[in-house]
């Protein structure tokens, strides 16, 4: 009988994954770390060659800055977890196609279950469009919350983009500073959910 929690048994599956091609590529798969208890949920795009090489999300540059904007709210990395739209990495770090996303949606799925986040944090536009609509523009509706029916979205540039581009780097920031105040009222309701009201947290209109 194996020891594993149900979200390191599926890590361990994702290991042995070939789903999509990538599977045959890779060094390593990258499933994603954190808090198991985590209330944020943290979504990137894709595995870079860093992450690859060690098997464990934002582990570069953007890793770096993730760190930096979450000690800003004064979080540790081992407090949320992090993961990524697709496990491996896509050759020449190109964009995700949609076939290997298709084929790491479940996996995601999963793990949005099994956590059971208050928040989930998009970074960048692919995992921003597993939630919003395809013709959205993650540079209109960045740091708008979108509350769905167990927790709120909350996209925001990938710290690869923000990196390359100050302007979205102070986007960032800001868009990092709205997370105490949107997790104050959902940890209320969910300790209360029972209690009916007005939303606390704006619900953002795309259609």
């Amino acid at each position: 009988m194996s020891d594993l929690s149900p979200l390191a048994a599926l890590a361990q599956t994702i290991h042995y994954c070939r789903f999509c091609p990538l599977g045959k590529l890779r060094t390593h798969a990258v499933p994603g770390e954190g808090a198991e208890d985590a209330e944020i949920l943290f979504i990137g795009e894709a595995p870079g060659y860093h992450e690859d090489q060690r098997g464990r999300p934002f582990v570069g540059a953007s890793g770096r800055l993730l760190e930096k904007l979450l000690a800003r709210i004064q979080l540790m990395r081992e407090q949320v977890y992090i993961t990524n739209i697709i496990k491996c990495r896509p050759n020449n770090n190109r964009d995700p196609l949609p076939d290997e996303i298709a084929a790491c949606t479940p996996y995601l799925r999963q793990q949005i279950s099994l956590l059971s986040p208050l928040l989930i944090v998009t970074l960048g536009r692919y995992s921003m469009h597993h939630f919003f609509p395809p013709h959205t523009s993650i540079t209109r509706v960045h740091g708008q919350p979108l509350e769905q029916e167990d927790y709120v979205v909350l996209p925001m540039f990938h710290p690869a983009a923000a990196l390359r581009n100050p302007q979205w780097m102070q986007a960032m920031e800001a868009d990092f500073d709205k997370i105490p105040h949107i997790l104050q009222p959902l940890r209320q309701k969910r300790s209360q959910p029972n209690q009916t009201g007005p939303d606390d947290v704006e619900q953002l209109s795309l259609f």
